[in-house]
């Protein structure tokens, strides 16, 4: 193993298998931010959504996407182009996967690629113990997925962040604020059936708990592009609040709850949550243009 690697695993308590498959994945998502900045592509895209949160600003849940906008729309991007450099990162490391494109829905701006392979075989790298090795469902496919949006609202603001491992490199990524609004858009707008995505609203205490800026024209314009705000009002603090009222009023927290804990390293961190916690919470919120 690395010495990079080695250190990248410090962060890490490994006592179970799924300690090993946790930090397997997030390993695998640093080394292909770094496989990503050798092919240049942060000069066409920036890094978002969860686990731009909690790889570049602590956020503490597991994540499972990399979640990544295109600067300005191109329809023709392809995502293919830069697989290579990913698959080629990861062999450094002494993994082996496999990256390949998911086929693309004609109505959708979504991009998307795997990269994956034999969950032992990749467990086997960072050497996890005897113990863990025996506890691996046969079969298993370790996967990292990558989301490309190639028609992104504008609006937004980027900036670079580094990190130090494996080796030192930048990664350029939405300033908060707008990550905030990406994150609010989700919380507002997402529909899942009848489903409720509670790592939405977790990411939302966090950012007004810690980063409470909200940049309002950007969550506009990505509700205009999903027909969630029409005509020539401006979305204001105020139009804002409401929205997002009626978005509380509406949530069933238990269902928001049983659907975050098992990305939570401590699930005391939701027993506060209710609808009156929230309605607090939206009031901590700082709208910045």
């Amino acid at each position: 193993m690395s010495d990079a690697l080695s250190q990248m695993l410090e962060k890490y308590e490994i006592r179970a298998f799924d300690d090993a498959h946790q930090a397997l994945r997030e390993i695998i998502q640093e080394i292909a931010l770094l496989g990503l900045w050798r092919a240049k592509f942060y000069e066409k895209a920036a890094f978002y959504g969860g686990t731009a949160l909690r790889v570049l600003h602590g956020l503490g849940r597991f994540s499972e996407d990399l979640d990544f906008s295109l600067l300005k729309p191109d329809a023709d991007f392809d995502f293919s182009t830069f697989l290579g450099q990913l698959e080629s990162e990861v062999e450094a490391f002494g993994f082996s996967l496999h990256a390949e494109i998911v086929r693309k829905r004609t109505d959708s701006p979504i991009r998307s690629a795997f990269l994956k392979g034999d969950t032992e075989k990749q467990i086997l790298v960072i050497r996890p113990g005897a113990n863990i090795l025996a506890r691996i469902p046969r079969g298993q496919i370790v996967k990292v997925k990558l989301e490309v949006d190639i028609d992104p609202p504008g609006g937004f603001t980027t900036e670079t962040r580094y990190l130090l491992l494996p080796i030192p490199f930048g990664v350029r990524t939405f300033a908060l604020p707008d990550i905030f609004a990406g994150k609010m858009h989700a919380v507002l707008c997402r529909r899942w059936g009848n489903r409720v995505k509670g790592r939405d609203w977790y990411d939302f205490v966090w950012f007004a708990g810690l980063h409470p800026e909200l940049r309002l024209s950007h969550l506009e314009q990505r509700m205009r592009q999903t027909g969630h705000w029409t005509g020539e009002r401006t979305l204001g603090k105020s139009e804002f609040l409401r929205v997002l009222e009626e978005a509380i009023h509406k949530l069933d927290v238990g269902q928001a709850k049983r659907e975050v804990l098992p990305f939570v390293r401590r699930p005391e961190e939701v027993d506060v949550w209710s609808k009156e916690f929230f309605q607090d919470i939206a009031g901590r919120i700082v709208p910045v243009t």
